[in-house]
């Protein structure tokens, strides 16, 4: 199988200003996965090879914004998660044709296998692709993932984090930015960055600071005016993972957060 990656610029809060679309191929058949919208290099790379098949790593908008598109024109079989069915529809305007589950193999060259990954978003999966892992917004090169609420779950972010890690992968192909050789280095990476930022959150709780908005303004020591929505997020986010551990009391319908 060979994998071929087409940047498709689209409105996206990721700094690369566009999401990957992949095209896992074998002699005879095709893979389109994440295809965010219609490019000349995608339509002539859709129209070179025969899509047989199309997903997405996860039903963010900045993921599927040609499935529709390249369904209709290429007939080809559309999956998603199963038991997400409504939100890809929701997503995408598509009925899909297939549902995956972990352990799931779409059947291209020696078959495509699926990994259940949530946490970014709750729909998020991996395809294993030989030694290629397309990852969708698991990981990244440089810098991190936003795992914000009410839809980001932390404690299911660093569960799939340190899966792939033990799956040991030769490559991550995600879903913005470069391909990533060093997997493991990356993987351990962002693991502790999501537990540094969860030592600042539980200082700031610490400290007193009993709202969202106000341990935002704590834990985070560097101008965060043009992601403060995502910051305050990713605060929610490690706050209900702290409270689930019981480390913290959170109140969500008074917004309140207290050390237990």
């Amino acid at each position: 199988m060979h994998v071929t990656r087409v940047s498709v610029p689209i409105s996206t809060r990721a700094p690369s200003g566009a999401t990957n679309a992949y095209l896992v191929a074998d002699e005879s058949k095709g893979l389109l996965v994440d295809p965010a919208a219609r490019t000349a290099e995608l339509d002539s790379l859709v129209e070179r090879h025969d899509v047989t098949h199309i997903a997405v790593t996860h039903t963010h908008p900045d993921h599927v914004g040609a499935v529709a598109a390249y369904a209709h024109e290429t007939g080809a079989t559309v999956w998603c998660r199963r038991g997400r069915e409504r939100d890809f529809v929701d997503a995408t305007s598509v009925e899909p044709d297939q549902t995956f589950t972990e352990g799931t193999t779409i059947p291209i060259g020696t078959g495509v296998s699926v990994l259940d990954t949530p946490g970014h978003a709750r729909d998020h999966a991996t395809f294993v692709a030989g030694d290629d892992y397309l990852s969708g917004d698991l990981a990244v090169a440089e810098g991190s993932v936003v795992v914000g609420a009410p839809e980001g779950d932390l404690r299911a972010y660093l569960v799939a984090l340190r899966r792939l890690h033990a799956h040991d992968p030769a490559r991550l192909l995600p879903g913005h930015g470069p391909e990533i050789t060093d997997a493991r280095a990356t993987l351990e990476r962002l693991v502790s960055h999501r537990n540094a930022r969860e030592e600042k959150v539980l200082d700031a709780i610490r400290a007193g600071n009993t709202t969202p908005e106000a341990v935002t303004d704590a834990a985070y020591d560097k101008d965060i005016s043009a992601v403060r929505d995502l910051a305050r997020a990713t605060v929610v986010a490690h706050i209900e993972k702290l409270d689930a551990g019981g480390r913290v009391r959170w109140d969500p319908d008074s917004q309140q957060v207290e050390l237990i």
